[in-house]
Formats: C-alpha cells, sequence, structure tokens
C-alpha cells in the first residue's frame, strides 16, 4: 500500500483559496487600486482549473489498483462510486445556482460523468481526447455566438432554466462549459496515472509546466502590446482571443491552466515530501481534505453573510475589502479544518456524500 500523498490535498487548499478570492472579487467588487486587481486577477480561472485537474488526479487514484490488476470486480464499485458522486455533486450545485451562478459543481458533475467513459482507454487516448476538445472550442465559435443567452454587465444568463439555454450554458457557454474544460479533468486523469512517488518524473514535470506557463503568459501579452499599438480598445478586442483569460475558454488558456495547474500540484507534492512535519503543510494538507466542504461554505456562509448585512453594497465593495475579506475566510476555514479533523475523518458535506455514494 503506497503512502497518501500529501502535496494532492495541500494543492486542494491552495486551489480552493484561489477560488474563494476570485469569487469574492465577482460578487463583492474590485474597485479600486490597480496593483491589488493585477495581484487578484493571476488566479482568475487559474484556481478553478487546478481544481478540476485534482478532481482528474483523484479519480484515477481511486481506479488504478482496479485497472492494473485487471479487477473488474472492483472497477465496477469504483465506476459506480464517481457516478453516484458526480450526481451528487450535480444536485448541490444546481441547489444553490439562483444564489451563485458561477457554480463549478454541476460542470464538474459532467466532467466525471465522462471521465467514467474513458477510465480504460489507453493514456494516449485519454490525452487525445482532452487535446481534442480544446481545438474543437474555437471551431464552435465559428458556428454559434458565444454571448447568446448573456448579459455580461450582470453576469446573469437570460434562459438558464429553458432546456436550450440549460444545455448551451453547460456545455458551451457558461462559466465552466464542458466543452473544452473536460480537458482538465482528463489531463488530471493522465497525470494521475504516471508514479507519483517518482521525484525525478515529478520534477520534470514542474519544470516543463512552468516554462510552459511563463512562455504562454509572455507571448500572450507581448502579441497583445505589439499588435494593439497603444491602442486601449484594440488592446481590448485583442484580449479575448489572445488573452489567457478563462472566458471564453480559447486554447490560449486552456494550456496556460493546464501547465499552472501541474506546476502548482507538483510542486506542492514536492514541498509536502520535503516538510511533511510542518505544520503549515500539515494545517493545508487539512484543510484540502474538506474542499467540498469551504467550496459550498464559502457561498452559503462566506457571501450570505456580507449579503445579509450589505444587501445593497453587494459589487460595489472594494478590491482590497474583497481580497481581505477571502483571506480572513480562508483562514477560518483552515482553523476549522484542524478542528474539525481532530474529531473527525471527512469533512461535513465529504461525510455525507461519502454516506450517500457508497
Amino acid at each position: 500500500m503506497k503512502k497518501r500523498i500529501i502535496g494532492i490535498d495541500v494543492a486542494r487548499a491552495l486551489a480552493v483559496i484561489g477560488m474563494i478570492i476570485v469569487n469574492f472579487k465577482v460578487v463583492f467588487g474590485e474597485n479600486g487600486s490597480n496593483w491589488v486587481k493585477t495581484f487578484a486577477s493571476i488566479f482568475d480561472g487559474k484556481a478553478a482549473a487546478t481544481f478540476v485537474v485534482l478532481a482528474g488526479i483523484g479519480i484515477a487514484l481511486m481506479t488504478n489498483s482496479a485497472i492494473k490488476n485487471n479487477d473488474k470486480v472492483k472497477l465496477n464499485i469504483a465506476r459506480n462510486r464517481i457516478a453516484k458522486r458526480a450526481l451528487f455533486l450535480f444536485i448541490v450545485g444546481i441547489s444553490y445556482i439562483s444564489i451563485w451562478p458561477a457554480d463549478i459543481l454541476h460542470f464538474y458533475a459532467i466532467y466525471m460523468a465522462i471521465t467514467i467513459l474513458l477510465l480504460t482507454s489507453k493514456e494516449k487516448t485519454v490525452v487525445i481526447s482532452a487535446l481534442t476538445l480544446i481545438v474543437a472550442y474555437p471551431l464552435l465559435l465559428t458556428f454559434w455566438n458565444y454571448e447568446t443567452g448573456w448579459n455580461f454587465e450582470t453576469l446573469d444568463y437570460q434562459d438558464f432554466w429553458t432546456l436550450n439555454g440549460f444545455i448551451r450554458n453547460l456545455f458551451f457557454n457558461g462559466f465552466h462549459p464542458v466543452i473544452p474544460w473536460t480537458a482538465f479533468i482528463l489531463f488530471g486523469y493522465w497525470f494521475g496515472k504516471q508514479d507519483l512517488h517518482n521525484d525525478k518524473f515529478i520534477k520534470k514535470v514542474f519544470w516543463i509546466s512552468a516554462i510552459t506557463f511563463i512562455f504562454i503568459q509572455t507571448l500572450s501579452y507581448l502579441s497583445i502590446a505589439f499588435l494593439s499599438e497603444g491602442n486601449q480598445a484594440a488592446a481590448k478586442e485583442l484580449m479575448e482571443i489572445l488573452g489567457t483569460n478563462p472566458m471564453p475558454p480559447l486554447p490560449i488558456y486552456m494550456f496556460n491552466g493546464i501547465s499552472i495547474a501541474f506546476a502548482i500540484i507538483t510542486a506542492c507534492i514536492l514541498i509536502a515530501k520535503r516538510f511533511e512535519n510542518n505544520k503549515i503543510i500539515d494545517a493545508l494538507n487539512k484543510t484540502g481534505q474538506l474542499a467540498l466542504t469551504f467550496y459550498v461554505a464559502h457561498v452559503i456562509i462566506g457571501m450570505g453573510i456580507v449579503e445579509a448585512i450589505y444587501p445593497t453594497r453587494m459589487g460595489k465593495f472594494s478590491i482590497q475589502f474583497s481580497i481581505v475579506y477571502a483571506l480572513v475566510f480562508s483562514i477560518f476555514c483552515i482553523i476549522f479544518a484542524l478542528i474539525w479533523r481532530k474529531h473527525k475523518k471527512a469533512g461535513p458535506l465529504e461525510w455525507i456524500m461519502r454516506k450517500i455514494t457508497q
């Protein structure tokens, strides 16, 4: 029995904290200081991408031994469990979408369902499937209008609760559409099938990913600067195509997201292995194990508290307030995780999910 890889839970904690920062900024407001805005924008789409890549790794770790030993009974149990968890997450995500339209869980459920279909496929097939989704997306944009259904001023999706609108949002132009976002979970699944105890492999992936990320960021920035020739309006338009923003999720964003996710995850694996008994690593490890609880809590509790106190100020707060509140909320999550894990093995929502989906 191989040892649990602490770094994966550490990376999961960082991904959730990154998502809390991004989401609080969207909901509460980002007026004010430019340098704080620039700092906060680093997390846009990247924390969520890392979260989804980690889901793929989790699925691989759940199924690796059954696939390796060709144990069909064990594999079927794992497959059913993943399918039930996907359904559970879909229901949880949809249940509060009226208060949190940018929910990722109901998308996440579909990515998981698609991964089930590829569980026993060759690694090459998994990677080719992921690349196909990334490359197919710009082709879809030539057939369909990305802005259909959207009011980008208010971030409202007009026909979300109609069949056509729901499917369009889910697969094509929602916050985290199935095409191409499923590529993140598939790359994670591929990565989770490798030998994650092999430091040489982990270091190699870290350097390739970090260099790729820096290269894409630099190329994106320089090409926009060069082509816009200092014209702000032109720069804004070029940003849509050549930028690394998650909406729309064009190939440049997708490869950027995959590379930063792998860089963060591999760095966490290496650091956590080296400083296994460090108190910060231990705290983040326990926080990562409660990631689902904290994702739902940041919407229901984190956003709910501010909305209850300042209902008219939502969206009008300064960027400084949004970031500080996100960090304070994250610290409370870490403290809660440390206390909770002293008494219980799984987080509150994780426990419910396991009970229902056994």
